[in-house]
C-alpha cells in the first residue's frame, strides 16, 4: 500500500511541479509531511538540503531520498524517482512532437507567459515553508544568507562564496 501511495504522490509532483525543483518543493512538502505523515518538516529540510549538494535536479534527489527513507529500501527511492520523472518526460515529448505547429500560437505563448509568477509564488512557498519554529534556526543564518545574495548580485565566484559560508556556518555553529 505504502508503494501506491508513494507513486500516486510523486506523479503527482512529478505532473503538476511547473517551475523546475524549487518550485516542486512546496508540493513534495505538502504530499510528504502534511498529506501523508511521512516525514516531519526538520526531516523533509534535512533531504532538501542534502538534495541541493548533490549532483542532479532537486526533486529527483528528494524523490530518491524520500523514497528509501519512507519504504527503507532502494525499490522505494527506484519507484519514487522514476514517478518523479515520468510526468515531465511524457509531457515534453508530446509538447516536443506539436512543437511546430504551436510555438506561435497565442494561447500557447499566453500561457507560458502567465505560467512566470506561478512559478516565483511556489518558489517563495516553498522558501516561506521553511520559516517556522522547528527549521528555522536564528538570524544569524539571516545575515548569512543576506551577505551571499548581496554578494552572487554583485558577481562574486558562488564557488569561493559557498566556501566562505560553510565555512562561517562552521565557524558560528
Amino acid at each position: 500500500m505504502i508503494y501506491l501511495q508513494l507513486l500516486l504522490s510523486y506523479l503527482k509532483i512529478g505532473f503538476f511541479g511547473f517551475g523546475g525543483g524549487y518550485a516542486m518543493i512546496s508540493l513534495i512538502q505538502n504530499e510528504v509531511v502534511v498529506r501523508n505523515n511521512w516525514l516531519t518538516s526538520v526531516e523533509l529540510a534535512d533531504i532538501v538540503a542534502i538534495s541541493q549538494m548533490t549532483p542532479g535536479p532537486i526533486a529527483i534527489n528528494c524523490a530518491t531520498y524520500v523514497g528509501y527513507t519512507v519504504t527503507g529500501n532502494i525499490w522505494g527511492s527506484l519507484l519514487a524517482t522514476f514517478a518523479v520523472c515520468l510526468p515531465p518526460l511524457t509531457i515534453m515529448t508530446v509538447i516536443t512532437i506539436f512543437y511546430r505547429r504551436l510555438h506561435n500560437n497565442y494561447i500557447v505563448k499566453s500561457a507560458l507567459l502567465w505560467m512566470r509568477p506561478v512559478m516565483s509564488g511556489m518558489i517563495g512557498a516553498a522558501a516561506l515553508m521553511f520559516l517556522n519554529r522547528e527549521t528555522f534556526v536564528d538570524w544569524v543564518s539571516i545575515v548569512i544568507f543576506a551577505v551571499s545574495f548581496f554578494a552572487i548580485r554583485k558577481k562574486f565566484n558562488p564557488i569561493l562564496l559557498l566556501i566562505i559560508a560553510a565555512v562561517a556556518g562552521i565557524i558560528i555553529y
